[in-house]
């Protein structure tokens, strides 16, 4: 990147500010190190900074641009939706429709509610399993991230991990004593947590893929035993695919796995890009929700018109274009490129990939769960992350966050980039 003069200016006066200068954490460098840059504008693979430097974009806004950033259809969504005005505070069309496409879609939902977030999906679906159940205990897996609620932000990944604090402060010991923490893919881990919980173990949330400790992908059978394992012991299998959820196919993981959840926390891509959130399942679950049931959640904003219109835009463009066959030979491309240009240099690499998402640890061991992430060489990847970036490239700023890639890195942004991270490896 040139000089970003208009960036750390504007860095410099968000950190009288704003907390660390940034609104989450992982924007704001610290695992890799030196100042974020700040964005102006995107569209299709590339990003703006704020002092007008392009950038092909593997970040897609953690997830969400699929198709692009700001893409006509859903901009065009927008603002029809925008002329009829902001929220209600009611009912409208736009969250029956957004909830008929996600039925649809996704195998083992019969029933959803919109809310406003990630974090609120998931902290929504854990109380829901415990009202359902009537027990407190849930179990989680290590480095799997569900977002910043107390009971789920123990030894989780993303921002977490990437800031040397896996446990947060603020979280009541109470809280965490309630929650169990498991290695994934371990079989055995799944049996011994049971067997030690009898009857107590309202719950288990697992990213199926996990993708907030770098990219991890489940051994062969480990998540059909997960499932057979709540089945036996009258526990709700909750999976968070929020990143994963029609990222990876229309159905998410669940539709590649041909495994079927409890429930399911959704987010991302059905917000096109704004903020949303949701949840959903099996109906005799989800009608234990308020105003049906004793499970209270709300939220004022949930079903949001202007997002409500930009999700459905997103998911009818899945529908149109198929553009899964496409995002995996893009992904695979990125993966060679990687691969290769590590063995020319003679650096261990582990690039797991599936469909538009991939990561690069640079250790020699396969990566399967927490313990073995935590192996990577942070450094050399933040040296990578900044030579990538000198070329114009922008990856996630950690050693420890998942990229994507979408249908806008067709042609001469897959090809440019692939060259300049080749390249990038090849001076580290």
């Amino acid at each position: 990147m040139s000089a970003d003069t208009v960036s750390n200016d504007l860095f410099a006066r968000a950190l009288k500010l704003i907390p660390g200068g940034v609104n989450s954490p992982v924007r704001a460098f610290r695992s890799v190190g030196g100042a974020p840059f700040f964005v102006r504008s995107a569209r299709g693979a590339t990003l703006v900074t704020a002092d007008g430097v392009e950038l092909i974009d593997f970040v897609c806004t953690w997830g969400p641009a699929l198709h692009g950033h700001n893409h006509p259809r859903i901009k065009a969504a927008i603002a029809e939706a925008l002329e009829n005005g902001t929220s209600f505070g009611t009912p409208n069309p736009y969250e029956v429709e957004m909830a008929e496409l996600i039925v649809k879609f996704v195998p083992s939902i019969g029933k959803v509610r919109m809310c406003n977030s990630g974090t609120e999906a998931t902290m929504s679906a854990i109380r829901l399993a415990r009202g359902h159940t009537g027990r407190d205990k849930i179990i989680k897996f290590s480095g799997c991230y569900h977002g910043h609620s107390d009971s789920l932000l123990i030894k989780a990944g993303s921002g977490a991990l990437t800031h040397g604090a896996p446990d947060s402060a603020g979280v009541p010991a109470s809280f965490a004593a309630e929650t169990v923490v498991i290695p994934y893919n371990s079989p055995s881990a799944i049996d011994a947590a049971f067997a030690a919980n009898p009857g107590a173990i309202a719950a288990v949330i697992v990213e199926p893929y996990p993708a907030n400790v770098g990219l991890i992908l489940p051994v062969p059978g480990f998540l059909a035993h997960l499932r057979a394992a709540c089945t036996r012991n009258g526990a709700v299998l909750i999976f968070d695919e929020v990143m994963t959820g029609f990222r990876l196919a229309r159905g998410g993981v669940q539709e590649i796995e041909r495994i079927e959840p409890d429930l399911t926390a959704l987010g991302k891509i059905i917000g096109g890009g704004l903020p949303v959130g949701a949840f959903g399942g099996r109906p005799e679950i989800m009608d234990r929700l308020a105003p049906l049931g004793p499970v209270y959640q709300a939220g004022t904003l949930s079903g949001n018109p202007l997002a409500m219109a930009a999700g459905i835009a997103a998911l009818r463009l899945i529908e149109e274009t198929e553009p899964y066959g496409r995002l995996e030979q893009f992904g695979g491309q990125v993966r060679e490129a990687l691969l290769a240009a590590c063995r020319t240099k003679g650096l261990p690499a582990q690039v797991p990939q599936v469909g538009s998402m991939f990561s690069l640890f640079f250790t020699s061991e396969p990566v399967i769960d927490y313990a073995s992430a935590l192996k990577t060489d942070s450094k050399l990847f933040a040296r990578f992350f900044h030579a990538c970036l000198k070329g114009g490239v922008y990856l996630p700023p950690s050693a420890y966050e998942t990229a994507f890639l979408s249908t806008a890195h067709a042609g001469s942004a897959i090809d440019r980039a692939c060259e300049v991270m080749s390249r990038s490896i090849q001076e580290l």
